[in-house]
């Protein structure tokens, strides 16, 4: 298999690549909702539905270090392709196999599946992205990201949550990226056997881009789960509590084009400062405006916006620093460590909000941003160009 070389060729591989990640997305912002209302029905505690739903990291952590070799074995189009086949039986298989006792290896398989996707999209990606266009193919790529997470909820909105109709749907999504991937099967980058190393070699390589994944992780997955419970706090109801997380997503979703363009005229690591300095104040002043609801969705609105461009640009920066199987290599250390950071965000950021209720829940987060600043201004005080 050969990377593009003709501008037709690009945009095809592009095409495919972000294909993948619209069905990582749907795949995320389907099964999580689905699968946990599924779960209560069945009888299982909120325990055991927790338990059930972080196996999809400990999936991601534990497998998806063996992607780059097993798609230099298999080759990068067959093994998406797979995955996305076997990742829409999965789906479907939830429903035709109502046990809680299998539904922790169903899920561990399919959140593998979803790994391979996210791994190898972001490989492919960034190999066929020009050069100077770089920050804004990564912005295109993460908002199908995003919007594929709001295609999720918004099915199960039309269809239900009972039912055969919302498994049968998100299947025929997955399939139908199949559809992208087949006519861009002969444009996948070839991929040999980088040097391994593991996750310290990737750190080492590309520390900023690696860490930036687990930060956006750790503040996705921390606001995402405690903002609700913030809102409940400071005397919101639960509907406009709810609204909090839809602004910041909304956010997430407007913010990825036109940082990546800026990321695509000046250092991308200063455009990584900058957010994440950015980051940290919009989280301090979050008390300040706690008593309106206006105030606060605007600020949240903005908020998540400027985090979620972490990830973007973060992965343009490792595009530029790396190529080929390194390149490989370091999307899987992205990977690993972004479900890292969503394993420990939560607690963190629930944990801060218990010890200095209820505006722990902003500091934690102003913290969490803060310690990304020390690696990146670090980095470009040892190389300012």
């Amino acid at each position: 298999m050969l990377a593009p070389t003709l501008p037709s060729d690009r945009l095809g591989a592009m095409a495919a690549a972000i294909a993948c990640v619209a069905v990582v997305g749907i795949g995320l912002g389907l099964s999580i909702p689905l699968l946990s209302l599924e779960m209560e029905r069945m009888g299982a505690s909120s325990v055991v539905i927790g338990l059930n739903t972080a196996v999809a990291g400990l999936a991601a952590i534990l497998t998806v270090p063996f992607v780059p070799r097993l798609a230099a074995a298999l080759g990068v189009v067959r093994l998406l392709a797979s995955a996305i086949a076997l990742g829409g039986l999965c789906l479907v298989a939830f429903k035709l196999l109502p046990h809680l006792a299998l539904w922790f290896p169903l899920r561990f398989v399919f959140s593998t599946t979803l790994g391979v996707l996210f791994v190898l999209s972001e490989f492919w990606i960034n190999d066929a992205a020009p050069p100077d266009r770089r920050g804004l193919v990564m912005g295109i790529y993460a908002t199908v990201l995003a919007l594929g997470f709001a295609i999720g909820p918004a099915l199960l909105t039309g269809l239900g949550t009972e039912g055969f109709a919302p498994y049968l749907a998100g299947a025929g999504l997955f399939f139908l990226g199949l559809l992208p991937l087949g006519l861009a099967r002969n444009l996948s980058p070839a991929l040999g056997h980088g040097e391994g190393g593991g996750l310290a070699r990737y750190l080492r390589l590309a520390p900023v881009a690696v860490l930036a994944a687990a930060l956006y992780g750790a503040v996705e997955a921390g606001a995402f789960a405690i903002l609700p419970l913030y809102g409940l706090r400071i005397g919101l109801d639960a509907t406009s509590a709810a609204a909090l997380v839809s602004a910041a997503a909304l956010g997430n979703v407007l913010f990825q084009i036109p940082v990546g363009l800026l990321a695509d005229r000046i250092d991308r690591r200063a455009v990584m400062l900058g957010a994440s300095l950015l980051g940290a104040l919009g989280a301090a002043l979050i008390p300040s405006v706690s008593d309106s609801l206006k105030g606060l969705a605007a600020l949240i609105f903005v908020w998540g916006g400027i985090a979620g461009t972490l990830y973007t640009v973060g992965l343009a920066h490792l595009g530029a620093s790396l190529r080929g199987p390194d390149l490989a290599g370091a999307n899987a250390a992205f990977v690993m460590l972004y479900n890292v950071g969503l394993m420990l965000g939560p607690p963190l950021v629930g944990g801060g909000m218990d010890l200095a209720p209820p505006h722990g829940f902003a500091f934690a987060l102003g913290l969490l941003f803060l310690a990304f600043v020390v690696p990146v201004a670090a980095s470009l005080w040892r190389s300012p160009a």
